[in-house]
């Protein structure tokens, strides 16, 4: 049995899908009704809990063999989210995992993360490591790049941007590159982990097959949505200091059925800074080739393009 922290977000619900086909069973941790049903659907347990509630944990790994925590959040909504969710959470997921045996541990980090790193989400990403190394229980730490597919956060957001107006604004050059990975190819990857001693107590990074900066990545979605738009690139500074209004623009653009990219100031710093490993990483490690950024954008917007 796997229990899984995180199987209602873009990644666990992928992984929950991978886990039908491979006739896996599994529990999974969710916080409302909607959860739990989307879990029972697919013909997975469920149960009501959130990892920062320590209390919530009690008894709900007994029987499981292998934990698997997805959770995370990219950007605070409050003060104090990242050390919340990312290292308290983290910790109390782990003693309970402790207290109830687990025999494997599966932590989703992030490419970059780094306890010296200036950016608080990779810093508390690498917290979160360090506790599960020293858990005691056999570990496997993915850090990813950007991950890929229908659903997930930087498409939509991307999706959003584009639909904006006649030019793309770009906070910085968009010269800083990334190495996105395709969601299938992420859970080929993990389900080769699961049961397999040879990816114990190892931190592995993956990527994608190409190394695409921020500017080529938004005209691979154009193309893809049938967009020919320019980009304009902004001083980072200058989109910083216009986000106390984006919430008020927010509001207004609801009224009228307009989206807006929802983004802090950390996200735009680190929208200035490469996130990349070896392109060869996943054939490496794995032994396929995963599929490469237009392939992915395919697929993540589906099959009938934006002619917006």
């Amino acid at each position: 049995m796997i229990f899984i922290a995180g199987a209602t977000g873009f990644v666990g619900r992928h992984l929950l899908r991978g886990l039908k086909a491979g006739g896996y069973r599994a529990r999974c941790l969710v916080r409302s009704e909607e959860g739990v049903r989307f879990c029972h659907e697919l013909g997975f347990e469920a149960c009501r809990g959130d990892i920062t509630d320590r209390k919530s944990l009690e008894g709900k790994l007994e029987g499981t063999r292998i934990v698997i925590h997805l959770v995370g959040i990219i950007r605070e909504r409050d003060k104090g989210g990242f050390d919340k969710v990312h290292v308290e959470g983290t910790g109390n997921l782990v003693d309970e995992a402790k207290a109830s045996g687990t025999e494997r541990f599966f932590f989703q980090s992030a490419l970059g993360a780094d306890p010296g790193s200036p950016f608080k989400y990779l810093r508390t990403k690498a917290q979160a490591e360090e506790i599960v190394k020293r858990s005691g229980i056999p570990y496997t730490i993915f850090r990813p790049s950007l991950i890929i597919g229908p659903g997930d956060g930087f498409t939509e957001n991307v999706k959003e941007l584009l639909r904006l107006g006649p030019v793309v604004p770009v906070p910085g050059d968009g010269e800083a590159r990334f190495q996105p990975l395709f969601i299938d190819d992420w859970v080929r990857c993990i389900l080769e982990v699961l049961d397999n001693e040879a990816f114990e107590n190892r931190v592995i990074e993956i990527g994608g097959p190409e190394h695409l900066t921020y500017n080529q990545m938004l005209k691979t979605i154009m193309k893809e949505m049938g967009m020919s738009k320019p980009i304009l690139h902004v001083p980072p500074a200058v989109t910083k200091a216009g986000l106390p209004f984006v919430g008020i623009l927010r509001s207004i653009g609801r009224r009228f059925g307009v989206k807006m990219p929802d983004v802090s100031s950390e996200q735009i710093d680190l929208l200035q800074t490469d996130n990349i490993t070896d392109p060869d990483a996943v054939e490496r490690l794995f032994g396929f080739r995963p599929a490469g950024f237009e392939e992915a954008i395919r697929k993540a917007l589906g099959d009938q393009p934006d002619k917006t």
